[in-house]
């Protein structure tokens, strides 16, 4: 509250209203303890009550869209996969991975702040986040300068659910299903300035059965090639989440805030495959079996403290400090048994234990400020830093020779390096009472090296990006806006992309990652619609987008006994133009119906080896979600 003398009134449902005479607050003595107040009980029968308005599920903001998950019935009992399938313009695939406008280039966050749990999976990560913990969802397709650059489709923002009432509260829920059960406990307490709230949730699938086929030919130089694979297998996984967050208001212009998250999860992967390759040239044939027991167990914390500086009356004049500590965890273990079946390549006939063990922590220290001038404009900049260290431990034992394996690309430790340095500045700019304006740019230097403790040479390579951002709307009557914006943003490549070791899970098709990869930079244009009139909602746009040192998975060898070697490299641009539209129908406020259509354009160019190469695509997504609320 700003400083100056106040009249205050206490009032509550069913008591007489309390009136303070010459309330003051001074630099000196900025907040005042009014002791306890008693109310005398003044009971009124009402004759009816009538809601006459709900929050809404979904807000069109100008520089994001935000789905009040907590407002929708249809994703209770469910997981943070479940609310995204219901949030405009996120696409979720039937095994659980996250597009925005096709895109899987994304950053998701908890509460605005990154998460050392989605390192190694977000599909499974999301499952482990149980739907009755979201507050909303907040998707980003333009992200202003305040935002990190990474994620050149947008940034996806999880908001939790933070109580903080006066007193004591508690809450349990349990879901179970034919995919996935929950169970979810929340506790909170809160006296005066100070208050701590806390969750603990646990989860676990049924076996999931799944199978597939797959069918190559290739030629080089001249000699055909085919190669074909059938299987089928079963996959479950098991996990838990836990968190606590504290707050302390020191006085009217401090605070603190601090929360600790820690999560953990199995994902078990067994099956078998069928493999048949065939080279009639060279009289080859080959049919084997393939036998796998995977698994991955994954888990971590997350650390966030933030200290709230409010520098004078003025509503929102603010300076935050805040600092972030994340680990993360991944072992995985992948058990394999090949045998021949037709007899005659007893080099087939494998039994190898394989094991890739990882470690990411992440520092990140930032400080931002935010000062209003006026009703009509405000200014945010800060200064960022991320400290990243990933070590990962990757080796092979054969079961038949009873020894671990001497190969630079299934045993060694790399060890990967990856500093962020940023600054940014942004404008928000109310123009009369229907234009608004946000303007703004961010510079991000990355600096990486890596290196190994085995034969291969280390490494090292920096870069720097300027990413300027630009969003104008414009409102109209019932409820209507348009929106023009432009915005550039970077893809850095993941550690999935990086990581040379040699996923030989099956021993046709070998990946392994490049580590001298450079980032993707995407340059996006957009013009966005959006009204609600009597229920119905829609919000549509279209876009442009280019991409430039696209990261694509390369084929670089066959070999003659018919192994595919993949890796990834940066080979060239894409240009893509796209459009969706999001729909959202409400009933007699009892009945909704949803639905969502992206389609897009895929135009990529690459030189390789001299040879121009281009792929077309057109490619579309939807989805539509009925709903009842008893």
């Amino acid at each position: 509250m700003k400083l100056g003398k106040y009249k205050l009134s206490v009032s509550f449902i069913g008591y007489a209203t309390k009136a303070l005479e010459e309330v003051e607050l001074t630099k000196r003595k900025p907040d005042i303890d009014l002791g306890k107040l008693f109310l005398q009980a003044d009971n009124v029968l009402l004759q009816t009550v009538e809601v006459v308005e709900e929050a809404a599920i979904f807000e069109n903001k100008i520089d994001k869209i935000v789905y009040n998950a907590e407002k929708d019935a249809t994703v209770t009992g469910g997981d943070a996969t479940d609310v995204l399938r219901n949030t405009p313009l996120v696409s979720v695939d039937l095994e659980g991975n996250v597009s925005l406008r096709g895109s899987q280039n994304i950053t998701i966050l908890i509460n605005g702040r990154p998460s050392g749990m989605f390192a190694s999976s977000v599909r499974d990560a999301l499952k482990s986040i149980p739907a009755d913990q979201i507050k909303s969802v907040e998707v980003v397709t333009t992200p202003t300068a305040k935002y990190d650059g990474e994620g050149s489709a947008g940034i996806i923002n999880i908001i939790t659910k933070k109580k903080s009432a006066e007193g004591f509260t508690g809450s349990v829920n349990t879901s179970l299903g034919d995919n996935q059960n929950n169970a979810v406990l929340n506790l909170s307490a809160a006296k005066g300035r100070f208050g701590v709230n806390g969750s603990a949730s646990t989860f676990f699938s049924w076996p999931r059965p799944s199978n597939f086929s797959f069918y190559r030919e290739s030629t080089f130089d001249g000699i055909k090639q085919i190669q074909e694979q059938n299987g089928d297998g079963d996959s479950q996984f098991i996990g838990f989440n836990g968190s606590i967050n504290a707050f302390y208001d020191i006085n009217a212009f401090h605070s603190i805030t601090s929360t600790f998250r820690i999560n953990g999860r199995q994902f078990n992967r067994d099956g078998l495959n069928n493999i048949g390759f065939s080279n009639p040239s060279a009289n080859l044939f080959q049919e084997y079996e393939s036998v796998y027991d995977t698994k991955n167990l994954n888990s971590g914390f997350d650390w966030v403290t933030d200290y709230k500086i409010k520098l004078d009356e003025k509503e929102g004049h603010e300076l935050t400090f805040a600092y972030q500590l994340t680990q993360n965890v991944d072992d995985r273990e992948n058990d394999i048994l090949q045998q021949d079946l037709l007899g005659n390549d007893p080099f087939i006939n494998t039994s190898e234990l394989r094991n890739n063990d990882g470690t990411n922590t992440e520092s990140i220290l930032q400080a931002d400020y935010v000062k209003p001038f006026d009703d009509k404009i405000k200014l945010e900049t800060g200064v960022k830093g991320v400290i990243r260290r990933i070590i990962t431990d990757y080796n092979v034992f054969d079961r038949n020779s009873n020894t671990f394996l001497n190969d630079p690309f299934q045993s060694n430790i790399f060890n990967y390096n990856q500093d962020v340095y940023a600054g940014y500045a942004s404008l928000n700019v109310k123009l009369g009472k229907n234009y608004g304006l946000v303007a703004g740019a961010r510079y991000e230097y990355t600096d990486i090296s890596g290196s190994f403790d085995r034969e291969n040479p280390p490494f090292a390579q920096d870069y720097a990006n300027l990413l300027p951002s630009i969003i104008v709307s414009r409102n109209f009557k019932n409820f209507q806006s348009i929106k023009l914006s432009y915005s550039r943003r970077i893809q850095r490549p993941s550690l999935f992309y990086v990581n040379p070791y040699s996923d030989q899970t099956d021993n046709r098709n070998q990946t392994f990652g490049n580590p001298l990869l450079s980032p993707e930079v995407t340059d996006q244009i957009e013009l966005g619609y959006n009204t609600f009139i009597k229920g119905v909602g829609v919000n549509g746009a279209v876009y442009y987008r280019r991409t430039t040192d696209i990261i694509e998975s390369f084929l670089q060898n066959v070999t003659p006994e018919g192994v595919s070697q993949t890796s990834f490299r940066n080979i060239g641009e894409n240009n893509s133009i796209g459009t969706n539209v999001f729909t959202s129908i409400t009933i007699k406020r009892v009945f909704t119906l949803r639905g969502s259509f992206n389609v897009y354009t895929y135009n990529a160019t690459a030189n390789i080896g001299g040879e121009e190469l281009s792929a077309n695509a057109i490619l579309w997504n939807g989805f539509g979600v009925p709903g009842y609320v008893m």
